[in-house]
């Protein structure tokens, strides 16, 4: 399947992987609809969307919020009359012991990271129904296949991510809507900065800074997750830094 002319919505697009999966899409010819909290980061990569002769827009999203999922959907489809794709990108990572993450933590990665996919789904499926296809990507994450201390409740929406990738994956196979779930190992995208426990902190952005992968590196996952033939479903993508040893 041709990338070109493709619609794709994606969450957390205002920067790391989603504003590079925005970009390199665009430059294939996907007509990309920015979905995030930050109307400054995504103006500024819409503009440089169409300043290289792309074609982009954005509506400002708390994906935490099912009608703010409905309306950039729908914005979407008015615009662009169709979507293709919906990449549920946004996430957050506030890691830390059980004993050291606050109730306020808990509760930004239960309603982001796994609320926020299904309000994704939950609005973008009906019109995938009415078009007889549509393809849902999600980002997981290695911590969605290998716990760590520190991560038991990151890992554990990530698991969920995985989840409900997959279950939806086999629930709509009979209505040629595909399901992929990317799941990388450490990425360069500044997530650690949301980890409210210094030591955690400082080791993160260790980790991210030296052996972080490219965002461009996973938005290329998603291309080749775009790219296959109508008869092939990428179910899942996994990928590490060649370093990364769990």
């Amino acid at each position: 399947m041709t990338i070109e002319g493709q619609v794709v919505v994606i969450t957390g697009a205002s920067s790391g992987i989603g504003k590079a999966t925005a970009v390199k899409l665009a430059k294939l010819g996907a007509k990309v609809m920015l979905g995030a909290r930050r109307e400054a980061q995504l103006k500024a990569i819409v503009a440089q969307i169409k300043a290289d002769g792309g074609v982009a827009d954005y509506q400002v999203t708390d994906v935490t919020k099912f009608a703010d999922m409905q309306q950039l959907v729908q914005a979407t489809k008015d615009k662009f009359k169709r979507v293709d794709v919906l990449y549920s990108n946004a996430g957050v990572m506030p890691v830390a012991t059980l004993d050291n993450l606050s109730i306020e933590e808990i509760n930004a990665m239960v309603n982001i990271n796994i609320k926020g996919v299904l309000h994704g789904i939950k609005a973008t499926l009906p019109i995938f129904h009415e078009q007889g296809s549509g393809h849902f990507i999600a980002t997981a994450s290695n911590s969605a296949h290998v716990i760590n201390p520190r991560f038991a409740v990151y890992s554990a929406t990530k698991f969920a991510v995985r989840a409900i990738m997959d279950g939806l994956r086999q629930e709509e196979i009979g209505n040629n809507i595909l399901s992929t779930i990317i799941s990388p190992g450490a990425v360069n995208t500044n997530l650690y900065q949301t980890s409210s426990d210094p030591q955690t902190r400082a080791e993160l952005k260790d980790v991210e800074e030296n052996r972080g992968i490219n965002p461009t590196t996973i938005a290329n996952a998603v291309v080749y997750a775009l790219s296959q033939p109508n008869n092939i479903g990428i179910n899942e993508v996994l990928l590490r830094e060649i370093h990364q040893d769990d």
